[in-house]
């Protein structure tokens, strides 16, 4: 699907029928157990993680879910997290460390609750402490970008070894609607955005913001997920191998200079 357009590739990133997170967890892992609660105010449905196995492999995973209908899409809050759901993350990474378990997010959210509530419970800081604490831990950490990547939302569990993109994901400052409501006070203009965001796999590719896309089927990973499934696990299991040959030092010197480079 080379020839399809940023558009095309933000509204293959949207659709319902889009495998989720939760989906993802389901097929490549096995013996799930969800945990919940940030241990403060309460527990966010629109972020969900746990540990599980990767063959004999211990991990911890943890996504940013969406719905696939609209009941549950009010139930997620549409992906969106609120500042509980990524203490929680926090809270399961740091327990990760604590027990040296591989950490794998999925990202997929339009961005995190701009509602006042998440404001006043302190949005902005959960936001760049996850990302703080990230860039320290001392466990190997792999980001995979399954639909929608946008903002802080999803840069509070982005700040990994490994960055990987499915071919019809999108990774991107803002929303291609936000993008174009700023620059061209104008948010109908979101085709003319996401075409100047740079905000495709292969664009982060050719710019080394990402290390892999994942090839998908025409028409969106649910076409043919169980190859996706397949090749995702491969990538994540290659991965932990790798990246568990370098000392803890190692790892978070490796992922200071993968960012720095980045912001280059």
């Amino acid at each position: 699907m080379a020839d399809l357009s940023a558009w095309d590739r933000v509204t293959l990133a949207r659709m319902l029928e889009r495998p989720k997170s939760l989906d993802y967890i389901n097929n490549i892992f096995t013996d799930f157990i969800e945990l919940h609660g940030d241990r403060n105010f309460g527990d966010d449905k629109s972020i969900v993680g746990g540990i599980a196995k990767l063959d004999d492999i211990s991990v911890t995973v943890i996504g940013e879910q969406k719905g696939k209908k609209a009941k549950e899409n009010m139930e997620r809050n549409f992906g969106m997290p609120n500042p509980e759901g990524y203490r929680k993350a926090l809270r399961l990474m740091k327990q990760a460390e604590k027990f040296k378990r591989p950490i794998i997010t999925f990202i997929d959210t339009p961005g995190a609750y701009p509602g006042m509530g998440a404001e006043e419970r302190g949005q902005g800081e959960a936001i760049a402490r996850n990302m703080l604490e990230m860039s320290n831990l001392k466990v190997p950490i792999i980001c995979i970008v399954i639909g929608e990547g946008s903002s802080g939302g999803a840069l509070a569990i982005a700040v990994g070894d490994k960055i990987v993109m499915l071919e019809n994901a999108v990774y991107s400052i803002l929303s291609p609607e936000g993008f174009a409501s700023i620059l061209y006070k104008d948010a109908s203009k979101a085709k003319d955005a996401a075409e100047n965001m740079k905000m495709t796999a292969k664009d982060l590719k050719n710019m080394k913001i990402i290390d892999k896309i994942i090839d998908e089927p025409d028409g969106g990973a649910q076409n043919d997920f169980n190859q996706v499934v397949k090749e995702l696990k491969q990538y994540i299991k290659e991965s932990i191998k790798e990246l568990s040959k370098y000392s803890e030092e190692e790892l978070i010197e490796n992922r200071y200079q993968k960012f720095r480079i980045m912001g280059k």
